[in-house]
């Protein structure tokens, strides 16, 4: 087992790029494997992590199916009237709840918001392991990076760079090891291939000069939307008490799952799921 609880952070300040997707299969490939998953969803509004494990338990309870759940904890934002008073009582409580499920669990999963905030902020600097999700596309890339729009070149880190690059200060700060980045490919094209190299060349850059790993993500299936409102995720298909058929396009994307756990490199943990 893991130990000191492993906190690995879901960031990207846009939304749309796969974050709670990501979570979700993470967790349940951990907890597969007997790791105790802790969890935590910093999106105050949306709360869609949350919501894929209502929607789970929901499942289970309604077809006596034992599919495996975390230690779900939650951060109450403050109401302080002075902003830098509310700031600093809402990075304290995050800290204080992470470190309490450090203490219980082997795994501590964060799912931050779409937009940056100071939970957010201090999420990335708890990250023992910071996954990035990105769609493939050069809007997204813009926020790790500045394009020169006629070479094409990239001129230097964005503003979810800088937020990361801060997040890392605080740890140095802290006396801890820095974060492992990785930021994660989602939705590569399968027919733009001018695309997906152009994208390819510019990560491969920026990670030389800003310091992350590049993953491969999940490809656009359908079947990841579905499972949503049955808090079911690619892992339970054909596990007791779920009762999905096993498609060619969920064993090709039970791969992708697997090739992303080998690269994320979890300590001790395999990669199969």
């Amino acid at each position: 087992m893991a130990s000191a609880g492993h906190v690995v952070v879901l960031g990207n300040e846009k939304g749309g790029s796969g974050k709670s997707t990501t979570a979700m299969h993470l967790f349940v490939a951990l907890a597969r494997q007997g790791y105790r998953i802790g969890a935590m969803d910093l999106d105050l509004r949306q709360q869609s992590f949350f919501r894929y494990l209502e929607n789970r338990r929901a499942y289970a309870e309604r077809k006596s199916a034992p599919l495996l759940m975390p230690e779900q904890a939650a951060v109450a934002p403050s109401d302080a009237a002075l902003r830098a008073e509310a700031d600093a009582q809402d990075r304290a409580r995050l800290r204080e709840t992470v470190a309490g499920l450090r203490e219980r669990c082997d795994f501590v999963i964060i799912d931050c918001p779409g937009s940056h905030s100071v939970l957010s902020q201090q999420a990335h600097a708890e990250a023992d392991t910071l996954i990035t999700p990105l769609n493939d596309s050069l809007i997204d890339f813009d926020l790790l990076a500045r394009v020169d729009p006629a070479t094409g070149k990239v001129l230097g880190p964005s503003i979810y760079a800088e937020m990361v690059w801060r997040g890392r200060q605080m740890r140095a700060e802290a006396g801890r090891r820095p974060s492992d980045w990785v930021v994660m490919r989602n939705r590569m094209a399968t027919l733009d291939a001018r695309n997906k190299r152009r994208v390819g060349g510019m990560l491969a850059e920026l990670s030389k000069r800003i310091g992350f790993r590049v993953a491969p993500g999940f490809s656009e299936r359908v079947i990841f939307r579905e499972m949503f409102l049955q808090g079911l995720t690619l892992l339970d298909i054909r596990a007791e008490g779920a009762d999905q058929p096993l498609s060619m396009s969920h064993v090709a994307a039970r791969q992708e799952v697997r090739e992303l756990l080998r690269t994320l490199a979890l300590p001790g943990v395999g990669e199969t799921v």
